[in-house]
């Protein structure tokens, strides 16, 4: 497999991050304009499973540039 194909695979998996990334936060946000202005245990776990959605990306994105970094440099 060629350079290009290679870094076009880990082009396809940056995007499926963003698009997972997008599509929580989102949801989430349609969830939260139901919740009671008065409900600060559900808006606590609503801001825990978006920050939980974009650490995790943050990680993944890490691991998307160590990998292009092998294989670009060997």
């Amino acid at each position: 497999m060629t350079l290009g194909g290679k870094l076009l695979i880990v082009f396809a998996a940056f995007l499926a991050i963003l698009v997972v990334v997008i599509v929580v936060a989102f949801r989430e946000r349609t969830r939260g304009k139901t919740l009671a202005d008065d409900d600060i245990a559900g808006q606590q776990a609503q801001d825990a499973r978006v920050m939980a959605i974009i650490f995790g990306a943050i990680f993944g994105g890490m691991m998307l540039t160590l990998l292009v970094s092998w294989l670009v440099f060997f």
